[in-house]
């Protein structure tokens, strides 16, 4: 075996819930598709940097993993990046939700979000910039003939797998805030 696997290996088999989630906080977009849904209430974990998202992702990710792996808090489906300043955000499960003993270092903070609707389109491949910017382009011209709704917020990025995830294999999303217009 060449030296340059090993370490792929050992990440997969000393961190398996970086590969696999315990729950999903919403359904996912199927690829290729755009659609409006509604996103539940739900508690979250937040950390943001100065910077882009793209110039910090892996670094904001993992203060958030090292956050809820020191809490005995199970990994969720997806986690949500917004781009600029980058900021990710990790779902908690319900019964993490409700715990008061959290222990949250400096820079990651506790946030309840309310039910909110997002136009959505599922994307398979990579997680880059470029996927992220020509799949917004293509949700906004879609949202452009979607009558009764129009944008109301800042698009962020959907992250379904982990970063260890092979990129072709790799499900996301990008979602723009809505309402209904009066």
């Amino acid at each position: 075996m060449s030296a340059h696997l090993i370490p792929v290996l050992m990440v997969g088999l000393a961190i398996p819930s970086l590969v696999r989630a315990y729950e999903s906080a919403y359904p996912m977009t199927a690829a290729g598709f755009c659609e409006i849904k509604t996103l539940p209430a739900g508690a979250v974990l937040t950390t943001s940097t100065r910077g882009k998202y793209f110039d910090e992702n892996n670094r904001l990710f993992m203060r958030l993993f090292e956050t809820i792996n020191q809490n005995k808090v199970p990994m969720t489906t997806p986690v949500e990046a917004k781009m600029k300043p980058g900021t990710m955000v990790f779902y908690l499960d319900p019964a993490s939700a409700k715990r008061k003993d959290l222990q949250l270092p400096e820079g990651v903070s506790r946030q309840n979000l309310p039910e909110r609707n997002v136009a959505s389109v599922g994307i398979r491949g990579g997680y880059s910039r470029a996927s992220y910017e020509s799949n917004l382009a293509k949700l906004r011209g879609w949202l452009k003939g979607q009558g009764p709704w129009e944008e109301a917020g800042e698009p962020y990025a959907v992250y379904w797998n982990s970063p260890f995830m092979l990129p072709f294999l790799k499900r996301s999303e990008v979602h723009v805030p809505v309402v209904r217009k009066k």
